[in-house]
């Protein structure tokens, strides 16, 4: 990435969601033109490569990116970064036809896909899908209903994981058109942070694409592939949230009357500042350590089957974990420090608060990436650290 990257987003940051915190606090339409200002950067869809049309910038110059978009606004940030998950899956997985045909016009527009696996009943055991894709002649058919997915109303395709009608056992991720008839938005989740981002209940009523379609692999690999890089940007959004709180009681605390003085004077203050420092440095170093991780296996020609044989990360699962749990303990400290205001929605803090908290809940709550961590990398005497 070159320092004019950089430079362009944190200009970005300044000028397009600085002051805007209460108004992407809303639930109001999604700030189009906010997106707008940000392809203007020549940013949009940063990492999709080079020979697409992308700009090919690595996962650790991601990192910088998203940290930078989020002390702005998580929200955006979010919306701006989680193609990622679907875009890396048809990357490693899909045809040269399906790359060209999808990829390469997101690299040239700067618009969106998103990514359905949840379901009620399948939240964090998708094995439990419900959702059926059968093979119809040279077509497939997929029926179910999605329960969160980002951006799907005005992505340009959605993938889709979904049971094979023909053997329950057997799990594939299909690439659907945005515009394919059966496609329907239910709702849009009222979420109580991240309110910048739109999340969707979405049904799929026989959606038919071509067999071409069906990416190589099974269905909930490759989910779990995708889901390496995305993980560890939630991580790094969670970076751009605490310095924003930081700054915020830096700023609070240089004219809050304390005693004899102001609160920025009192030891115990300085002392929980130092210690949210720290948090902030150690959070950031072990994104951009687990980014190089992804970006070593990326960097290889046989990239689909290396990616395929590791699966999950190890250092994608422990930076999401750690910098949620950092960053929300960053979170509780800085709302603390304005007392009652801490707890309303007169101040700043209580957004970053709210928005803090969605790091240790998508993509796999702690718990559920405890028991993944035990599994994979406990268990297993010779892949422990």
């Amino acid at each position: 990435m070159k320092p004019e990257d950089l430079k362009a987003v944190r200009s970005f940051v300044k000028e397009h969601l600085g002051d805007r915190h209460a108004e992407l606090d809303t639930f109001d339409d999604k700030p189009s033109e906010v997106y707008e200002r940000f392809r203007e950067t020549g940013l949009a869809n940063w990492w999709l490569p080079e020979e697409l049309g992308g700009r090919g910038l690595s996962l650790e110059d991601s990192v910088e990116i998203v940290n930078e978009i989020a002390y702005g606004d998580a929200g955006v940030a979010f919306t701006l970064f989680i193609s990622v998950l679907g875009t890396s899956i048809v990357q490693l997985y899909g045809s040269d036809e399906l790359k060209s045909r999808y990829l390469a016009p997101m690299a040239e527009g700067g618009s969106f896909c998103a990514t359905l696996g949840s379901e009620r009943t399948a939240g964090s055991e998708l094995a439990k899908i419900e959702t059926v894709v059968a093979a119809d002649g040279d077509e497939l058919v997929v029926t179910g209903e999605k329960f969160f997915s980002t951006n799907t109303d005005f992505a340009d395709f959605l993938v889709v994981v979904a049971r094979s009608a023909e053997d329950p056992e057997a799990y594939h991720a299909v690439l659907i058109p945005r515009d394919t008839p059966g496609v329907e938005i239910v709702k849009r989740w009222d979420v109580i942070g991240l309110r910048a981002s739109y999340t969707y209940q979405v049904s799929l009523k026989g959606c038919r694409v071509p067999v071409a379609n069906r990416l190589d692999g099974s269905g909930l690999r490759l989910l779990e592939i995708g889901l390496n890089a995305s993980r560890i940007l939630i991580a790094a959004t969670a970076i751009g949230i605490a310095r924003r709180i930081r700054d915020h009681c830096m700023t609070y605390a240089k004219s809050k009357p304390f005693r004899d003085g102001v609160l920025v004077e009192s030891p115990v203050f300085a002392q929980r500042l130092g210690q949210m420092e720290m948090q902030i440095d150690v959070m950031k170093s072990h994104c951009l350590r687990a980014a190089r991780d992804y970006d070593a296996i990326m960097a290889e020609p046989n990239a689909a089957p290396l990616f395929h044989r590791q699966g999950t990360l190890k250092s994608a699962l422990t930076a999401k974990m750690f910098c949620g749990q950092a960053g929300w303990d960053a979170a509780s400290v800085g709302s603390e420090m304005f007392g009652g205001l801490g707890y309303t929605n007169e101040l700043h803090i209580g957004k970053l608060m709210r928005d803090m908290r969605y790091v240790s809940i998508v993509e796999g709550g702690d718990d559920v990436l405890r028991d993944l961590l035990f599994s994979r990398y406990v268990i297993p005497v010779p892949r422990r650290s």
